[in-house]
């Protein structure tokens, strides 16, 4: 009699079973929805009450404030989730019931209420506790019997998670900044609904296999981590003298865990709300939440050290180089989240993102290039998977591609706009006005010319008759047809006031209603069609986050490459080589916005280069991380472990957006060289310490590789 897994391999695409590429798609339409919510939020939040897509205009602080927790959040749910599905749910249902959760999320995002944000992030947080976890829980039961093909299944659901990551970051990103916020957001809820219905849908594929909770908890363990030489693997057996918790570390565990999710709610509540639950503990130089989290610190520290002397000495070894691993693992995370905060604004106000003639053309091509020929590829997967098992999952086939149809008919609509889109020359009033130093002196530049500044005349400004007033030409890009001599309305498009955006009518009568409202001047200025330019294009906010998706696609066979090579790094030289790499394309960032002048925008090479060195960085130290886990704890540690290892990327992404709010502040007060300075120096500190820890590491390690 064939079991569920066998049965499974019978209907194979690309060698492997059929419902492997269910995973795929489900996990690609998840990612695609998470990853396209998640580049808006920051951009959304911090964008201008008025303007040519009105946000919320909060600080980059209390933005951060917020993402932050919600992006601790969701590395601490999975802990419970992962619970649940195993004692109750079964791992299907808990795919099912995460994902329902994680749609009622974005749909309730798309209001743009205050209610229904926080309340879409708290469903979108609940419902990756359930969906984190179980997914590659599914695939470790589906390869029990065929170990051998793991690695591959791994490879082709890696490739489903960049490659739902990078559609979602740009078409949602894409919608949300071109047409309006809503679209967005509400995108990345139809897709999360739709790879809900394929995946229960193809349920019958599955059989018994991840539907009941297993009796033992299994934890998945990353790729090849379980076929390591045995003198290399950590067993019980090494763990010679029982290491129960005791009544205080229990109690040790609770006080830390509540003051550590108190400090993640009260972050954002103190900032944007004003309440302080931790007020009472302020002192003269520190906030009070900050005294309560150096005070969990201090309990945290003494639990770990109190356990590992507890162990014997090879145990205890490999857990202080498991803790050493993590410790540096959140100035790893600190540094990469940044594009999720920071660096969103950057590009948004401090990059040039305006292309013209042929570099316009150039970079339709290349987008095109990078969107159709992947999605070319993806569509093909579907189309084998559709004839191998159509007769048996025909209405979740059905379903994949309704998603296909709407996801061609999105990107052609996109690559059809770009190439449309056509500049002009406009010309507006301004009044002038000199910049002034602090003594009260004109301000003059590098070259001795005197700086003035220009604030444009809206139609519901009152001009005095003291004010200069002078003429003063921008350029606006939009896919409509106008000639020299038309009156035409325009607003500023980003928070610094140096891009113009065309109002049609209906952006038009809501830019005077949204101003009437809030009671605010509407900025709305007429302007005179002057010159009709050439093809241009404005790259938008979301589609630099994409190149992390891309560049891991691009290089990730390399560095598996290079692992399995005899040239492959010691555990501590990944780790060093990945901070190193970080540093680099912080330091490029650095010395491209160094010396540059209020209002004057950066190449947007420096970005690029940026995220090409952040995604080397990642692809040294992100999947070594995980693996270690496995080979330096005994087995029966290792659920506890996991926990402890998520909770460092959580503590790394909740400070990268604390630090990373701060953009504004320290740009401000120093410049924002200064800035990206920070996120060059820390990492690059912090890869040379790993570094000349190898010595220590490896003997702490005992022989494990």
């Amino acid at each position: 009699m064939n079991t569920d897994i066998q049965n499974l391999f019978k209907d194979k695409v690309l060698g492997h079973p059929a419902g492997l590429f269910v995973l795929f798609f489900t996990e690609m339409w998840e990612r695609f929805s998470f990853y396209g919510m998640r580049v808006l939020l920051v951009n959304f939040l911090t964008m201008a009450l008025v303007g040519y897509n009105p946000g919320w205009e909060w600080s980059v602080e209390n933005a951060g404030a917020l993402f932050g927790t919600y992006a601790m959040l969701l590395y601490i749910t999975p802990i419970i989730g992962g619970i649940i599905a195993d004692k109750i749910t079964g791992y299907r249902w808990a795919v099912i019931v995460g994902s329902l959760i994680m749609t009622l999320g974005h749909v309730s995002m798309a209001f743009e209420t205050q209610a229904s944000l926080y309340i879409g992030l708290a469903l979108l947080v609940i419902g990756t506790g359930f969906f984190k976890p179980t997914m590659t829980s599914i695939i470790s039961e589906m390869y029990k019997e065929n170990p051998e093909k793991k690695d591959g299944a791994y490879t082709i659901y890696y490739m489903g998670v960049n490659a739902g990551a990078f559609f979602g970051m740009m078409l949602c990103g894409y919608l949300a900044e071109k047409i309006g916020w809503a679209w967005g957001f509400g995108l990345a809820g139809v897709f999360m609904l739709l790879g809900t219905i394929q995946f229960w849908l193809a349920g019958s594929l599955f059989g018994s296999i991840g539907a009941k909770p297993t009796k033992v908890h299994e934890v998945e363990l990353p790729q090849n981590i379980n076929e390591e030489h045995s003198e290399a693997r950590v067993s019980d057996s090494d763990d010679e003298k029982p290491n129960p918790l005791t009544t205080l570390d229990k109690i040790l565990i609770a006080i830390s865990s509540i003051i550590g999710l108190g400090y993640a709610f009260n972050d954002p509540l103190s900032k944007i709300g004003g309440i302080d639950m931790f007020s009472a503990l302020a002192t003269e130089s520190m906030e009070g939440q900050y005294v309560a989290v150096l005070f969990a610190l201090a309990i945290f520290l003494y639990l770990i050290i109190s356990r590992i002397s507890r162990y014997t000495k090879i145990v205890r070894d490999r857990m202080i180089a498991f803790i050493i691993f993590a410790f540096f693992t959140v100035f790893f995370w600190l540094s990469f989240e940044q594009g999720a905060s920071s660096l969103v604004i950057f590009a948004r106000d401090n990059v040039d993102r305006l292309l013209s003639g042929n570099s316009a053309i150039a970079f339709n091509v290349i987008n095109t290039l990078l969107t159709v020929i992947p999605l070319l590829i993806i569509t093909y997967v579907l189309y084998i998977l559709w004839k191998k098992t159509y007769s048996k999952i025909p209405m979740s086939n059905v379903t994949l591609v309704v998603c296909f149809a709407l996801m061609w008919g999105i990107v052609g609509w996109m690559l059809n706009r770009d190439f449309n889109t056509v500049a002009y020359d406009v010309t507006y009033q301004a009044i002038e006005s000199p910049v002034l130093n602090e003594d009260g002196s004109q301000k003059k530049d590098e070259k001795g010319i005197l700086q003035f500044s220009y604030k444009p005349i809206s139609e519901a400004m009152t001009v005095a008759s003291t004010d200069k007033v002078v003429n003063k030409v921008t350029s606006v890009a939009e896919p409509a047809e106008f000639k020299v001599g038309d009156k035409v309305q325009i607003i500023t498009k980003d928070n610094e006031g140096s891009a113009f955006g065309y109002l049609d009518a209906e952006r038009l009568v809501y830019a005077r209603d949204n101003a009437k409202n809030l009671g605010r001047d509407n900025g709305v200025i007429n302007a005179t069609v002057s010159k009709v330019k050439e093809n241009e294009v404005e790259i938008t906010v979301s589609w630099f986050s994409i190149l992390n998706s891309f560049f891991i696609i691009a290089f990730a066979s390399f560095f598996s490459k290079w692992w399995e090579s005899k040239y492959n790094p010691s555990a501590a030289s990944k780790y060093a080589l990945g901070l190193i790499i970080m540093a680099v394309g912080f330091g490029l960032l650095a010395f491209g916005s160094y010396g540059i002048q209020e209002g004057v925008k950066v190449s947007m090479l420096w970005l690029i280069l940026a995220y090409l060195f952040h995604t080397l960085g990642e692809l040294c130290l992100s999947p070594v991380g995980l693996s270690y886990v496995s080979k330096l704890v005994p087995a029966r540690m290792i659920a506890l472990m996991f926990g402890m290892w998520y909770l460092a990327i959580a503590i790394g992404n909740k400070l990268a957006a604390v630090v990373g709010g701060q953009i504004e502040n320290i740009t401000k007060e120093y410049s924002l060289s200064t800035f990206f300075l920070i996120f060059t120096i820390v990492p690059f500190v912090a890869g040379i310490l790993v570094w000349a820890l190898n010595p220590v590491l490896k003997k702490l390690m005992h022989g494990v590789r």
